[in-house]
């Protein structure tokens, strides 16, 4: 039976009047009609490419499929059992344009988006041993993604952030300690994911395949050139190795001043860009001599230049301003192509790291029109993912075939690809405890807290930033001495190190930081995740390369879900949220129907209920029969596979 309202409709109508709902309602680009019409537009260019191949048009897929495939690729996840069964119910001829709303205003679009994010800019808890698990940066960019803050100013702030980690409002400045010491690949990285341009051959020759030559490479290196260490990082030795003395290991001084050096010295970058920067000693080219100092240039778009005589101090302001407003639409294109492979599965061109110009794709409207769509939402990408969720285009069957056009999409149905690492980990933890994204968010640990993981005590009262503040104002060695010596004293510590756990660290407020066996969306997890752990077995991304995941199968990831999760949280768990959702089933076959939606999103066919039904009557109607038919379904390629 149809339903004409249900709690999915109620949720959506109820995200529709709040506060966030309301704030969007006065963006252009949230507008229904803004939204109808961009997705008609993209569908007429698509229509175009199958007059001009004389190709059928697709058809559109049927709810079940497209119930899976918007949960998927809108939030990460396969949708709840009753969120499926609500939508699948509903008699209602926008029920699709509202799914889509309803999921990208979610919490678990931000998480979702927060995963892309995280491989786009290679985020790692880690970096060098400073941050010791805790990253304020990692958090900057989850927060910013949560806000959706638009993409040329995210840009903005990274490319031309500085100061201290720690600092108030600085964390964007783990863009460039990310890459700390290693400035001319952090320029590399920042070309391929703002402008898809692959420059890291010319850091050490002339590009032998594309036009990018060594002299450019320097020249544009010249704006981010200069980022220096804070001066007291190199005077502080004295008390550096005064702290690793062997009298002196395990005294709560000695941790305060390794955590100084670590977390707050070195992570700490000044300098807005010299603008000028010398050749290498190896420079092998009649344009320029070995150590000849050189100034800045950009090498396409419009030329920004500064001078090799003098230090500008603004290189970097300079180079995101070019970066995302004076290249000639390069920006906007590359990531209007990159959102289009995230939600249609490929791009318009292909690999999605290298640039091409509208004219030289295989739909030069298509991408013309994308690129000015980006502009015109004024870079917000979530207005640009809800209106390609809502072509027809996304919304075609599933084609079973391989593209029939090289480096792009063939715009013939969504190709059929295994899930990525998040999405099966997050569809998991669904069946196992409900909606995770209901779950509180991971809040970062500021408090100061000395030794190997913090578990030496705590300074009560401050915070990381209190500390960043108070350590870089300091102007002497005698300063920072007797400034520790304070902080010791505070702690009342008489320089021993506490060891007595959480009451010891004097807490101040409650710190949510999930460890690798929670149950929680892969986004509030370390990153990335242990060698252990289903993400990394099923090809999360290091984190060490832009865009490094990988969807190879290898037996390890059959034996994980064999031996592993499935069958202890899952099959032999009782209290795992997909039999809850049986319990006020009617009858066998509505238990059938209900493990079906809960897992494969959509109803089983009359040949599969049958079969199924052959298995309950074998377990006569017990518990066994539902774990079996839970783990057949689990273990399937359909669950395991996007359509």
């Amino acid at each position: 039976m149809k339903l004409k309202t249900s709690t999915f409709i109620a949720s959506v109508l109820a995200l529709a009047i709040s506060p966030l709902g309301a704030a969007e309602s006065a963006n252009k680009a949230d507008s229904p009609e803004f939204v109808r019409q961009a997705a008609l537009k993209i569908d007429t260019y698509v229509a175009g490419w199958y007059r001009q191949k004389k190709l059928p048009v697709p058809e559109v897929t049927d709810d079940a499929t497209f119930l899976r495939r918007a949960f998927l690729v809108g939030i990460g996840r396969i949708p709840t059992t009753e969120e499926g069964m609500f939508f699948l119910e509903i008699d209602d001829e926008n029920k699709r344009f509202d799914l889509i709303n309803y999921l990208t205003n979610s919490e678990g679009y931000s998480s979702h988006m927060t995963n892309w994010m995280f491989d786009l800019l290679r985020i790692k808890d880690e970096m060098a041993r400073a941050t010791t698990g805790r990253n304020p940066y990692r958090d900057w960019v989850g927060d910013k993604v949560a806000k959706n803050m638009k993409w040329d100013e995210m840009t903005n702030q990274l490319l031309t952030s500085k100061g201290s980690l720690w600092g108030e409002g600085q964390a964007a400045v783990g863009y460039y300690l990310r890459d700390q010491g290693m400035p001319l690949d952090n320029l590399s990285n920042s070309m391929q994911i703002f402008l898809g341009t692959q420059m890291e051959c010319a850091q050490c020759h002339d590009d032998p395949f594309g036009d990018t030559e060594r002299h450019d490479f320097y020249e544009l290196a010249a704006f981010t050139e200069g980022q220096s260490p804070v001066p007291m990082l190199r005077k502080i030795g004295p008390l550096i190795e005064e702290a690793r003395l062997e009298k002196n290991r395990g005294k709560a001084k000695s941790d305060i001043v390794e955590m100084v050096r670590y977390q707050i010295l070195e992570q700490t970058l000044f300098g807005g860009g010299t603008g000028r920067i010398s050749l290498p000693k190896d420079y092998q080219y009649r344009d320029g001599q070995p150590g000849e100092m050189i100034g800045g240039r950009t090498p396409f778009g419009k030329t920004v230049r500064m001078s090799d005589r003098g230090s500008g101090g603004d290189g970097r302001e300079k180079l995101a301003e070019w970066v995302t407003a004076k290249t000639d639409g390069q920006f906007p294109a590359v990531m209007a192509n990159r959102l289009w492979h995230r939600i249609m599965g490929r791009g318009v061109y292909e690999p999605i790291s290298e640039y091409v110009e509208a004219k030289d794709t295989n739909m030069p409207g298509l991408m013309h029109y994308l690129t000015t769509l980006m502009v015109e939402v004024d870079y917000d990408l979530r207005a640009f993912q809800r209106i390609l969720l809502n072509t027809k285009t996304f919304q075609f069957v599933p084609n079973p075939n391989p593209p029939k056009v090289q480096n792009g999409d063939d715009f013939h149905g969504r190709q059929l690809t295994r899930l990525s690492a998040e999405q099966i980990w997050d569809s998991l933890i669904t069946l196992a405890g409900g909606n995770p994204d209901a779950k509180p968010k991971r809040t970062l640990d500021d408090e100061v807290r000395i030794g190997r993981n913090g578990r030496g005590g705590a300074v009560p009262g401050m915070t990381m930033a209190d500390l960043s503040s108070d350590v870089l104002k300091l102007k002497t060695v005698k300063e920072v001495d007797d400034y520790i010596d304070g902080l010791v004293a505070k702690m009342g510590t008489d320089g021993k190190r506490k060891r007595s756990g959480s009451d010891s660290m004097m807490m101040t407020k409650e710190i949510r930081n999930y460890g690798k066996g929670a149950q929680v969306r892969s986004s509030e997890l370390p990153s990335p995740a242990p060698k252990d752990h289903i993400l990394f077995l099923f090809g999360q991304s290091a984190r060490d390369t832009v865009n490094g995941a990988n969807s190879e199968p290898n037996v390890s990831q059959v034996l994980t879900l064999m031996n592993g999760f499935v069958q202890d949280q899952l099959v032999n768990n009782p209290s795992a949220h997909i039999y809850k959702s049986l319990k006020d089933a009617s009858s066998p076959t509505e238990k059938v129907r209900r493990l079906y939606v809960g897992i494969l999103n959509r109803p089983p066919s009359e040949e599969e209920m049958s079969w199924m039904m052959d298995e309950v009557k074998i377990s006569g109607d017990t518990d066994d029969a539902y774990r079996n038919i839970l783990s057949a379904l689990v273990m399937s390629s359909e669950f395991l596979f996007l359509q």
